[in-house]
């Protein structure tokens, strides 16, 4: 039994990708704060925050995941060329990709360097490695190429879509954003 494709996305979908956008864009403004900092205890609160922030977006991507195999989700509006529709996809794979791979690069580089993660300072992870300082400084800098990537990616992502709202005025925009559907 083929079950047939939903037309938008529900609200748990939305706010799902909201959220993840949102805690992103916090994950990466407070690296970007603490990494010029000199060692000291707010250092320290920001990257403990950094790490809180990529463990909750680690967790809500595998959530927007399943929930996505269980919903599905719409096709491409049908007026977009075929290359558009497979380039969406392909930026899509990827974001999820990173979405996934970043936090667990943190992860991963948190417990090589001999740092454990402590969700909210109460929550004691897992640690994935053993403490490796080789393997720590590779992952740091995988840790870090994938964040610029993701943020290059997320800025043409939000860019195409406000390309397809504006000149296009098409629905892409529109699915994510239920106030722009129009009547």
């Amino acid at each position: 039994m083929t079950r047939s494709k939903p037309d938008h996305y529900d609200g748990l979908q939305i706010l799902l990708h909201w959220g993840v956008a949102l805690l992103i864009a916090g994950v990466f403004t407070v690296a970007l704060v603490f990494d010029d900092m000199p060692l000291s205890p707010a250092k320290f609160a920001l990257i403990s925050w950094h790490k809180w922030l990529g463990m909750v977006v680690l967790m809500l991507v595998v959530a927007r995941l399943v929930w996505r195999l269980v919903r599905g989700a719409p096709e491409p509006d049908a007026s977009l060329p075929a290359w558009q529709r497979k380039l969406a996809a392909g930026v899509h794979h990827l974001l999820y990709l990173l979405m996934f791979a970043l936090p667990m690069a943190g992860w991963l580089m948190s417990s090589a360097k001999g740092y454990s993660v402590v969700l909210f300072g109460k929550l004691p992870l897992p640690d994935l490695v053993g403490k490796n300082e080789e393997l720590g400084h590779l992952l740091k800098d995988a840790h870090e190429l994938m964040a610029w990537t993701l943020l290059v990616l997320v800025v043409l992502h939000a860019a195409a879509a406000i390309k397809h709202h504006v000149i296009d005025r098409d629905t892409t925009l529109s699915r994510m954003l239920p106030f722009l559907r129009r009547k």
